[in-house]
Parts: C-alpha cells; sequence; structure tokens
C-alpha cells in the first residue's frame, strides 16, 4: 500500500536510538551521510515517517528524516545495545 513503512523490527531500533539519545551516523538511499543524535519518530497525518536527529550537537538544529530514505544506520556512542543496522 504506502511504501514508506518500514518493518516493525527496524522501527524497534530506531526507537532503541532515539531512548537512550545514542549519536548515530546515517547511510541515506542517494549516499548522503548524516551523524547527530537520535531524538524521536513521527508519522504524518499522510502516513508517512521521520527519524528526528539534533545533528547541531545540542544546540537545537533538527533535522526530520524520512525512514524510507535511510539505507543504514550505525550507532557512534560506545557500548550501545547494537551498532549497525542495514535497511
Amino acid at each position: 500500500m504506502n511504501n514508506s513503512i518500514i518493518s516493525c523490527d527496524l522501527h524497534d531500533y530506531l526507537e532503541i536510538a532515539c531512548l537512550y539519545g545514542y549519536q548515530i551516523q546515517l547511510t541515506l538511499n542517494d549516499q548522503r551521510i548524516i551523524e547527530g543524535k537520535a531524538i524521536d519518530t513521527l508519522t504524518t497525518a499522510d502516513k508517512r515517517e521521520f527519524l528526528v536527529i539534533d545533528n547541531d550537537h545540542g544546540h537545537g538544529q533538527k533535522e526530520q528524516i524520512e525512514l524510507n530514505q535511510i539505507r543504514k544506520l550505525q550507532v557512534l556512542t560506545p557500548n550501545a545495545k547494537f551498532s549497525e543496522v542495514v535497511f
């Protein structure tokens, strides 16, 4: 139906990253690399899902990344519950 919905198990990794406030590095489908702190996930009224990250080291610069644009999530925080997820 809507190809922007990701699987529940991948969504769980994003929720864990947000819960613990992990520093992450995202590789997007267009090969861009984005780093920041995982803050939250959100779903819009039209069912698009986003990961909200703080990419300005705590100075309030937040960016919303559509989940279907993420190719890989790497956790930069030491001793995290996981280190890498490929979408």
